[in-house]
C-alpha cells in the first residue's frame, strides 16, 4: 500500500521510527546535560555576579551556552511529544493535510508534524 493512500504507518513502521525518536531523545538530552555543566562551571567560577558582569567574554560565553541548552529543550520536549504520538498511533500524520508524512522527512526530522508541502504552504503565508 503507498503512502499517500494509508492512514497510518504500521505497528512495525512505528518500532522503526522509535527507535530513531529515543537515539535522537539520548543524544539530545546529552547535549543538554554538557550545556548545563557548562553553564553550572562559568558560574561557579565566576565567586560574584559583578564578576560576571565586567567579563564580556564570560556574559557572551554564558549566553551561548544557555541558547544551546534552550534549544536542545525545546528538541527534547518536541521529541517526547514525538514519542506519545508513537504511542497513540497518530506519529506521522501531518497536522494541516491529514496525510501521512514521507519516511524520509521523519527520518530526518522525526519530531515532524508537517510534511513539506504543508511547511512550506506555511512560510510562504
Amino acid at each position: 500500500m503507498a503512502e499517500q493512500t494509508k492512514k497510518r504507518y504500521s505497528d512495525e513502521e512505528l518500532r522503526e521510527f522509535e527507535k530513531i525518536v529515543d537515539q535522537k531523545l539520548d543524544e539530545a538530552r546529552k547535549q543538554y546535560d554538557y550545556y548545563m555543566k557548562q553553564i553550572r562551571t562559568i558560574q561557579e567560577s565566576n565567586e560574584t555576579a559583578m564578576k560576571v558582569y565586567s567579563d564580556n567574554a564570560t556574559v557572551r560565553e554564558l549566553n551561548e551556552y544557555t541558547a544551546y541548552a534552550e534549544r536542545m529543550r525545546k528538541l527534547i520536549h518536541h521529541l517526547e511529544k514525538a514519542k506519545i504520538r508513537i504511542k497513540n498511533k497518530t506519529y506521522g500524520i501531518c497536522r494541516e493535510t491529514g496525510k501521512l508524512i514521507s519516511k524520509e522527512r521523519l527520518r530526518a526530522v522525526p519530531h515532524a508534524t508537517l510534511s513539506i508541502e504543508a511547511k512550506q504552504k506555511l512560510s510562504n503565508r
